[in-house]
């Protein structure tokens, strides 16, 4: 039976600013994604009946049509149904790395793997773009995590623009494993305190989002500068989520007085906080030393680092 197992890495934001409304009332947004090769592994196998199912070893990761591997599984079934025909169900199996509910766009990533796993499985020959085009209606995380690296994303973050790739840059993750924080309520809570701010003429919007690709964390990733990276880490969502939520403030404020941490910042909505370090060493000395200053084991604690790519078959 054909099968493929595909490391489905996780993302971080280097920079989310909100621009203002949409009429699909998503948020207008210019972000850096970028990938970190804290991954998990997506095996997928045909099946001998025309079925969908899916595993996983976490307890809080559903299996129904809820999950977005599953729903991505049965939007190339109905998009390609001959070829789902020919070959017949999928069994996927999720085996976690990445915490789930993080704001590491974990779902997102999973979803991602699963395209590219039915294209390799079925022969379609899809290009990327056209991966990226299906993975855009299951969410605005998906298109990136298909290709990964460094991008710009903006619209609603399913429109990117590659950036040069960041490889090695050392960080430090942080998640609660009990914490969880609502993207809509994250977002619905910046629209109600931060909306009077939002530029609402469209010409404007666009002018606005293409501005990131002039913005200063944009020259110092070109330059590859590390330390100017770190400097201007940027998410706006942290005006709403870091009061409402005094765990991660702690783990940001922790991260910002330890030596060797260049920059810290919470990623996308929360509720994971990363510092970019100075070596791999000084990585693994942060990470003793946050553990000691919160013995928690709630407390998740990840050494990672920036990789290049996006979903690709394990080795």
């Amino acid at each position: 039976m054909r099968s493929y197992s595909l490391i489905a890495p996780a993302k971080i934001n280097l920079y989310l600013e909100i621009i203002g409304d949409r009429p699909d009332r998503y948020h207008e947004l210019a972000m850096i994604l970028q990938s970190i090769d804290l991954a998990d592994q997506i095996d997928i196998q045909s099946a001998s009946t025309e079925t969908i199912r899916v595993h996983c070893n976490h307890p809080q990761v559903p299996t129904d049509n809820s999950n977005l591997a599953y729903r991505a599984a049965a939007l190339m079934a109905t998009k390609f149904a001959d070829a789902y025909r020919n070959f017949g169900g999928i069994d996927i199996t999720i085996k976690k790395r990445i915490p789930v509910a993080a704001g590491l766009a974990g779902g997102s990533t999973n979803a991602a793997a699963v395209l590219v796993g039915i294209d390799l499985l079925w022969n379609l020959g899809l290009t990327f773009a056209e991966l990226e085009e299906l993975g855009a209606t299951l969410g605005s995380d998906v298109p990136f995590c298909i290709s990964g690296g460094t991008a710009i994303a903006t619209g609603r973050g399913e429109q990117l623009s590659p950036l040069p790739s960041l490889d090695h840059i050392h960080i430090v993750l942080a998640k609660y494993r009990s914490l969880e924080v609502s993207t809509p309520w994250a977002y619905n809570t910046y629209r109600q305190e931060f909306g009077s701010t939002y530029i609402r003429d469209t010409a404007n919007l666009a002018d606005r989002a293409n501005a990131v690709h002039s913005g200063e964390i944009v020259k110092a990733i070109v330059n590859k500068n590390t330390v100017e990276i770190a400097q201007k880490l940027h998410n706006d969502l942290e005006k709403v989520v870091l009061p409402a939520y005094p765990q991660v403030l702690h783990l940001r404020e922790l991260f910002a007085t330890q030596p060797g941490v260049l920059g810290t910042m919470m990623s996308g909505s929360g509720p994971s906080v990363f510092a970019i370090v100075e070596s791999a060493e000084q990585a693994e000395i942060v990470k003793l030393k946050i553990r000691e200053a919160i013995p928690d084991q709630d407390l998740e604690l990840f050494v990672t680092r920036t990789i290049t790519h996006g979903i690709k078959i394990a080795s």
